[in-house]
Formats: structure tokens, sequence, C-alpha cells
């Protein structure tokens, strides 16, 4: 039987604040086999990044890392900062959303590439040149020899991702992690890098976390999503089954607020009423139930766990699930 290549045990993270502790991933459990692909979805400040960098072991220096966060048999939280630095790039490689502050400025694209390429594979100096040129080529960017010269401002945003999506996949990673990669760019870029990274996965087969506010990103592009509210995943389930029969109302609520082509102009866009929790004041109940129109008292007093109790493989934290298969329009 094949092992996960992630696993995700009790993890939580918690940051210390002026107002009190702020939980923001709150005892998440996943894990993610060779080859597939996870998208983790929710709104703005859910916890989706936050998760993310507990993945990578990037998190901030006062943040504390509770729970067990394994990968390809190594118990990443155990590891000492060298062997973490030796383990990304060739094993664990990341994309994040704003390719400005994760090229550095004062290089050129070909200094950035080739010193990755030095670092952790130990090539020479023409190796790694002729190396980056055929990278940059694989992820779409024209006339590549010429671009290695240039520095990030010189390129536009969709070229800087392009060329970051380069630089994590140079060492052909086991894991890539994509934090919502296509947000600081327009409709058509965005599809064109989401294709790249989906071509490039199932080419190189490596694993890949897909992580976005948009449900339509991930219908398509991923195996299994895990849909997380206020630092908790409250459901899960393989894509095709979630868009066929989603369980979560706050899953049903993130769906009819994707606009539709065939709307008429000027309508307007469904919203999810009221706000996410405060992260620093649990609630005792479900943090979903002051914005749900299907919450009661019992909701509001009792915090419901992740489970599967139809045995189906879909899990969801709801009291009172969605029973009606899901319209899906996407």
């Amino acid at each position: 039987m094949t092992r996960a290549l992630l696993s995700l045990e009790d993890v939580s993270v918690e940051l210390p604040t002026p107002r009190g502790t702020l939980r923001a991933v709150d005892k998440v459990d996943l894990s993610l086999m060779p080859g597939r692909t996870l998208g983790i979805v929710g709104e703005s400040g859910c916890g989706k990044t936050m998760l993310s960098r507990a993945i990578l072991q990037l998190l901030p220096k006062r943040a504390k890392l509770s729970g067990r966060v394994r990968f390809g048999g190594h118990d990443l939280a155990a590891l000492p900062a060298e062997s973490l630095r030796r383990l990304r790039g060739p094993e664990l490689a990341v994309v994040f959303q704003d390719p400005m502050t994760s090229l550095n400025p004062v290089l050129t694209i070909g200094t950035q590439l080739i010193e990755t390429l030095q670092a952790h594979l130990g090539m020479d100096g023409a190796a790694a040149a002729r190396r980056s040129v055929d990278l940059l080529a694989a992820v779409g960017i024209p006339a590549p020899a010429q671009r290695l010269r240039q520095y990030p401002h010189q390129l536009s945003g969709g070229m800087r991702q392009r060329v970051a999506i380069a630089i994590a996949l140079s060492c052909e990673p086991k894991l890539l992690v994509a934090d919502e990669p296509t947000t600081a760019l327009d409709v058509t870029v965005q599809a064109q890098i989401l294709d790249l990274l989906a071509r490039e996965q199932r080419r190189r087969q490596m694993a890949m976390i897909l992580i976005t506010h948009d449900l339509g990103v991930v219908a398509g592009r991923t195996d299994e999503v895990a849909v997380m509210y206020a630092g908790r995943v409250v459901e899960r389930a393989p894509t095709a089954q979630l868009f066929a029969r989603m369980r979560m109302p706050y899953t049903e609520a993130l769906l009819a607020a994707i606009p539709k082509l065939d709307s008429p102009p000027h309508t307007t866009l469904p919203a999810i009423a009221g706000r996410p929790p405060d992260p620093t004041r649990p609630m005792p109940g479900c943090s979903f139930s002051p914005r749900c129109r299907y919450a009661d008292d019992h909701c509001r007093h009792a915090k419901p766990t992740l489970a599967d109790p139809e045995r189906s493989g879909g899990f969801y934290a709801c009291w009172h699930p969605l029973t009606l298969p899901a319209a899906v329009g996407t």
C-alpha cells in the first residue's frame, strides 16, 4: 500500500497578539498521496496561507506549532534548519502569490535560477545556465536565453510568475505548494498559469497543493478539496463528489459567490453576510453559525467535528448538512 507523501496530524498554529493568542490554524488533519493534487479553499483570513507555512516550516518566529507535519517519512518540525534547507527545492517547493516579493529585485533572472541549481543539484555554471534556458522555455517564456539577463521589474506580472514556477520546478520536487499563484494577475493570465501548473504536475508526477479562495479554480484541477473556515477544515471530499453533493453551508455560500457568465449585466453578486469570527475569541459552537441561514441554538453552543457519518469519503463539520445535491454551474 502506498504511503502518504504528506501527512498533517492535529496541526495547530498560534500567534501572540496584543489582543490575545490568535489561533490561525485549529487542529487540522490532512494527507496527500504522491502524484495527487489537493485544493485548499476558503476566504481571506481563514488560515490557508498559515497552514501552507506550517507545511513548509516558514512560520513567523513567535508562532507556536503543535501537532505533526510528516513529509516523506520526516517529521518536519523536528528537523534542524540545515536539513530543512536541503529538503526545500529537491523535495519541497513553493510558488507564492506575489512574484515581486518572492523574486529578488536586484538579481537577474539567470542568477536566481542558476544559484538554485548550483546550491541544490551541484551543477557547474555552464550546465546550470543551459538548464535554466530549458526551464524558462518549459514554462512558456519566449526568448529564454535573453530573459536570463533581465531583472524581475523588466518582466510582466505573468512572466514573473512563470519565472517563480520555473525556479520552484528546477530541482524536480516531490511536492509543490502553490499559494494563490494567480491573485495579482488578470483573468486570461490566471488561466494560463493554472493550466501550466496542472500540465507540469501531470508531466512530472509530483504532488501539488493548490491554495485559493475560488472554488472555480479547483473544480477541474484537483483530485480532492479541503474547505477551510476560521482555521479549521470544515469539509473535505474528492473534487467531483464535493461539487456533486456538498454538505457544508459555507461551501454552498462560496460556490454561490462565483460570478456566472450567463447572468444579466449589473446583476448583484451574492455575498456571504456578516464577517469571519475573531480568531482571538474562540466560539463555543460552530464558527460559521452567525452567518449561516440554517443555524439554531445547538449550532451556536456545540462545535461539530469533522466526520464522515455516511462513510461516503466526504467529511464535513456541520449539525445541519445540506441534503439536496448542489446545482453546480462551474
